[in-house]
């Protein structure tokens, strides 16, 4: 036994002794699951804790999970993923012999390995399916070769597809009491012991180190090969054309290097623009879509319309043209002075024309009122109609006793009735009758009566009501009905044409022929001498009362003062009358009425209508106590708002017109247009929209960060958009520059054409030995001496020796060398020379060779040999040795 172990070790010396530190456990106490469990001991991370002495469902080392079930899963995380040898499974017994005869070969047939990168079995690869073992063939533990690599190693069964083969269970369970996973638990390692390096970027065979999958970014037969045409990742299957200029992702990460192309972000340009933004870094705002739904990412454009008020593709103007609302499509056009409605309202800012009411000023004047503000009264149209809501004139004529247009004039001239076509001519004093009905207010004129005054006076009465009695007629005729005069004269001892007053009217004697001056309160003097018993009529004086006023008085004992007749006149001495007008501010005979109507000054023929609220001015000055209305100035508001100014009391502020003209003194519309960089009725808004000048008519949209220009002059506050410069950012670099303020220099573009003035691109390619987008990076070391491409650097036909790469600028990793470093140095060589893979700093001990391929011949002491195999003995089992 002894020499037969000596000779095996002393056989394997070489290739044994050095493989002592084999394949580890890489799933001994790392997380576990399982897709259900019986009981509290029996979980998932029992089958991974190393102790599987007891193999009965309640020893405390098994998972289990629940019976009648058609699927079961039980799966384990590596941390990571590694490279994986075999997997070992002890399956539960319940501590009795492992043959056909035990319960649970049933339950253990038809089971599936995994290896995953995810914990979904699907992802993954199949390792191992049961599809030969029965109840007497299936062994148990089992150990499976598994030659992959991957973070999760998952336990699958399932009795899902009936019939099943002879044997089988008809439900499943996870009966598990350990599962081993044995591989490197060093990434990029392979070989038995672990200590060999995979190629670069490749997941090799565990076993034979071949390229079973390249690491994200690469791709090839040795994974030498960057992705490219807008790739990257797990061998290269992820798609990001996204990326600004076309240019490509990052290989291994996805991300853009210059930013996203417009209506995308993230660092892999993979999320379309959101929160009302699209356009170049989402950066553009487009928040006034109909329903608060994104814009389109790109163009920003709204899919379903506009928000009340809001027009235009981005539904980024104003409803104008007097519209407002949904999509622009309501009318408001009837707001005063023609300004624009609230676009999203249609409430008018200013009121209304004239006839129309409401906020909106869409409702005609009703209720018998008519004109600005629906403020004026029209409620005489006949059958009680509405007038017409702007003239307010009446459409079928007017009720009894009205007339013009409005209907708003009572009957004059004597008239009355339907059409004022009645007379009613004899009301007393000349008065109008009742315009309605023609009765007289105040009774008849002299010698009439009835209700309308139609009647003449009879039975020797005359006069007002006929109430004056004329019986003196001589021959006693009847008097005449109105002024009571007789005919052919009066009875002896009376006077008058009615014969009905002795001597008067300031007469005396016979015939009343003698005079008697101007007795008070018109009584007659003594018909006899003449003397007035009380005094003298109004305006007189003297013993016989024939002398007149003087001295601005009038009246009655010339008591009355008038000292306001024009140019300081005496009155008349009876009446008071001024023979020459008034005094400023006064009218009327006796100047004793000051000016109204909006009137004032002399014989108040001077106009001053322009007083806030209508109020009357002074009688004298004109002056108006409170103030103008809007558009009138100075103390009698007769000067219209000038100096750019308008409205109440000129304080609004106009001063944009063109041409620096007066806006409306009333409005403050300009009558020509706007200065440049202002727009509005009113001139009052600055250019917007990347405008500028005279009615905002010019563009200059290359401002840096998309702010506005100057609204004036189109300057940029900022600077310019990339490749473009000029106080209006108006001039594309040119000499070679592109980029921000043209500071960038292009880089070796092909035949010295100047680059795209943005973005630095070459249009023609690079020059020889140049590559990039921009023809900045250089490139060399390619086989033959070839050049490189001018687009992403590589060789066409790999690198020269002791280089690597895509663009063939990384020297050999240590242990490979020759042309683009595809040959692996060998493994007992020190200092391996990449260009010739030499081993300069010698071998490894026992080995030789210009490439340490060369095995040295020793003799081994039996001393040394009873010492390995006493080694051997210690640290591995007698099936270890022997299997």
């Amino acid at each position: 036994m002894y020499a037969v172990v000596l000779l095996v070790c002393c056989s394997w010396v070489a290739l044994l002794c050095p493989s002592v530190q084999a394949y580890e456990n890489l799933a001994l106490k790392k997380p576990a699951w399982q897709s259900s469990t019986e009981m509290s001991y029996n979980g998932a991370e029992l089958a991974v804790d190393g102790l599987y002495t007891d193999l009965s469902w309640d020893g405390g080392q098994c998972a289990w999970s629940v019976g009648g079930q058609t699927t079961a899963e039980w799966g384990v995380d590596l941390g990571g993923v590694k490279y994986i040898h075999h997997v070992f499974i002890q399956y539960a017994t319940d501590n009795w012999v492992w043959d056909e005869y035990n319960g649970y070969t049933g339950y253990f047939l038809g089971f599936s390995v995994y290896i995953s990168n995810t914990t979904n079995k699907e992802d993954g690869v199949l390792c191992f399916r049961d599809t030969i073992y029965t109840r007497a063939t299936i062994p148990n533990p089992v150990n499976i070769t598994c030659p992959y690599h991957g973070r999760y190693v998952i336990y699958y069964n399932n009795r899902t597809h009936p019939p099943y083969p002879e044997g089988y269970s008809y439900d499943v369970y996870i009966e598990l009491c350990e599962v081993e996973v044995y591989g490197c638990p060093t990434p990029g390692r392979y070989g038995e012991n672990c200590s060999l390096l995979c190629p670069e970027n490749c997941h090799c065979d565990v076993i034979d180190k071949t390229c079973v999958e390249c690491v994200p970014g690469y791709k090839g037969h040795l994974c030498y090969e960057e992705c490219g045409g807008h790739t990257y990742g797990l061998e290269c299957k992820q798609s990001c054309g996204n990326c600004s200029g076309g240019v490509q992702c990052d290989h291994e990460t996805g991300s853009c290097p210059k930013g996203c192309d417009a209506g995308l972000y993230g660092d892999k340009c993979d999320l379309e623009c959101g929160g009302h933004t699209y356009g170049l870094g989402c950066k553009q705002s487009c928040g006034n879509c109909s329903g608060g739904v994104q814009c389109d990412h790109v163009t920003g454009t709204c899919p379903n319309g506009c928000v009340a008020g809001m027009s235009g593709d981005k539904c980024d103007l104003e409803c104008d043209g007097h519209t407002y609302g949904l999509g622009c499509k309501q009318s408001c056009g009837n707001c005063s002075g023609g300004v624009q409605c609230d676009h999203v309202t249609g409430i008018c800012p200013n009121g209304c024309v004239a006839g129309m009411s409401r906020d909106k000023c869409d409702l005609e004047c009703g209720g018998h009122t008519y004109g600005l503000g629906c403020k004026q009264s029209c409620g005489n149209c006949s059958g009680g109609v509405q007038c017409d809501h702007v003239t307010g004139i009446c459409p079928n004529g007017c009720v009894a006793g009205m007339s013009g247009d409005k209907c708003d004039l009572e009957c004059g001239g004597h008239t009355y009735g339907l059409e004022c076509k009645q007379s009613c001519g004899n009301c007393s004093g000349g008065v109008q009758c009742d315009h309605e009905t023609g009765s007289c207010p105040k009774g008849c004129d002299a010698g009439l009566y009835g209700d309308k005054c139609d009647l003449e006076c009879g039975g020797h009465t005359y006069g007002l009501g006929c109430n004056q009695s004329c019986g003196n007629c001589s021959g006693g005729v009847q008097c005449d009905h109105v002024t009571g005069i007789c005919p052919n004269g009066c009875v002896a001892g009376m006077s008058g044409d009615k014969c009905d007053l002795e001597c008067g009217g300031h007469t005396y004697g016979l015939e009343c022929k003698q005079s008697c001056g101007n007795c008070s309160g018109g009584v007659q003097c003594d018909h006899v001498t003449g003397s007035c018993p009380k005094g003298c009529d109004a305006g007189l004086y003297g013993d016989k009362c024939d002398l007149e006023c003087g001295g601005h008085t009038y009246g009655l004992g010339c008591n009355q003062s008038c000292g306001k007749c024009s140019g300081g006149v005496q009155c008349d001495h009876v009446t008071g009358i001024c023979p020459n007008g008034c005094d400023a501010g006064l009218y009327g005979d006796k100047c004793d009425l000051e000016c109204g109507g909006h009137t004032y000054g002399l014989g108040c023929k001077q106009s001053c209508g322009n007083c806030s609220g209508g109020v009357q001015c002074d009688h004298v000055t004109g002056i108006c106590p409170n103030g103008c209305v809007a558009g009138m100035s100075g103390d009698k508001c007769d000067l219209e708002c000038a100096g750019h100014t308008y409205g109440v009391e000129c304080k609004q502020s106009c001063g944009n017109c063109s041409g620096g003209v007066q806006c409306d003194h009333v409005t403050g519309n300009c009558p020509n247009g706007c200065d440049a960089g202002m727009y509005g009725d009113r001139c009052d808004l600055e250019c917007a929209g990347h405008t500028y000048g005279v009615e905002c008519k010019q563009s200059c949209g290359n401002c840096s960060g998309g702010v506005q220009c100057d609204h004036v002059t189109g300057k940029c506050p900022n600077g310019c958009d990339a490749g473009m410069y000029g106080e209006r950012c108006d001039l594309a670099c040119g000499s070679y520059k592109y980029g921000v303020e043209c500071k960038e220099v292009c880089g070796n573009c092909s035949n010295g054409i100047p680059c795209h003035h943005v973005d630095g691109s070459c249009p023609s390619g690079c020059d020889a030995g140049a590559y990039g987008v921009t023809c900045k990076e250089s490139c060399g070391n390619c086989s033959n001496r070839d050049t490189c491409n001018d687009v992403d650097g590589s060789c066409p036909y790999g690198c020269d020796v002791g280089v690597y790469g895509k663009t063939c600028d990384k020297a050999c990793q240590s242990g490979r060398y020759s042309i683009s470093c595809a040959k692996a140095c060998g493994q007992n060589c020190q200092g391996c020379n990449r260009f010739n893979g030499v081993c300069e700093f010698g071998c490894q001990p026992g080995w030789t060779g210009t490439f340490c391929e060369k095995r040295k011949v020793f003799a081994m002491t039996m001393k040394t040999s009873r010492f390995l195999l006493n080694w051997w003995i210690f640290n591995r089992s007698s099936t270890e040795l022997f299997s």
